[in-house]
């Protein structure tokens, strides 16, 4: 298993890579968000550790082009708690988000929780190549999305909600678990993230809207 650690600060990658290493990875480095981008072009990474804050190239920059190229998750670092940076980070494909000072063990344990959870998401993915349901139709393995034909622009935390709705079809979510499970993260201000989001789903399905049941009190399910 192969980490990218993306800092511009020396200290912190030597700390990651030190505790990631004592772990069984193998790591490699990048100073910039530039350097990254070109890393990920020649190289396969099993996750990659980026910072926000970065001269030539900010880290929400360089995710997005990242994954443009290779689809890996990230666990994105800063200095900055708000609210805004991580539901940002999120919608564009995020995994998790650590606030620095972090602890580099805990750091380590949401690295294999992703890891992990990317697995996962293969297996099922595999097990489930598409769905359709009159003229909704989900490409599991392209990500894509059409409704009657046409095809709907998701952001990658908008489909990943969707897929998860779906592999878990007729069974209610409770929106704490549809966190855990979707962002694989715990933060205040869950309730409002996950119907942001639903919300946002819904418009996107147009007419088939109605198939993300609101269960009161508790959360959502797809139902059919």
């Amino acid at each position: 298993m192969k980490i990218l650690v993306v800092d511009d600060e020396d200290k912190i990658r030597n700390v990651i890579k030190e505790y990631a290493e004592f772990e069984g990875f193998e790591t490699d480095e990048a100073c910039d968000g530039m350097e990254a981008i070109a890393k990920c072009r020649s190289n396969n990474y099993d996750l990659i550790i980026m910072d926000i804050m970065m001269p030539k190239l900010d880290g929400f920059s360089s995710i997005k082009e990242i994954k443009k190229i290779k689809d890996m998750p990230v666990i994105m670092l800063s200095a900055r708690s708000e609210e805004y940076d991580k539901l940002h980070g999120f919608d564009i494909g995020i995994d998790d988000y650590v606030v620095k000072p972090f602890s580099p063990k805990e750091l380590m344990a949401r690295v294999n929780a992703v890891i992990n959870r990317a697995k996962s998401n293969n297996v099922s993915n595999a097990k489930q190549e598409k769905y359709v349901f009159e003229g909704l139709e989900i490409d599991m393995l392209g990500r894509n999305v059409y409704v009657d034909g046409q095809k709907k622009e998701l952001t990658p935390k908008e489909y990943e909600l969707l897929q998860y709705f779906i592999l878990n079809k007729n069974i209610a979510l409770s929106r704490e678990k549809i966190l855990n499970e979707v962002w694989g993260y715990d933060f205040f201000g869950e309730d409002r993230t996950v119907d942001t989001h639903v919300k946002m789903l819904r418009n996107n399905l147009g007419k088939y809207r109605d198939k993300i049941v609101t269960v009161r009190g508790m959360g959502y399910k797809f139902e059919e």
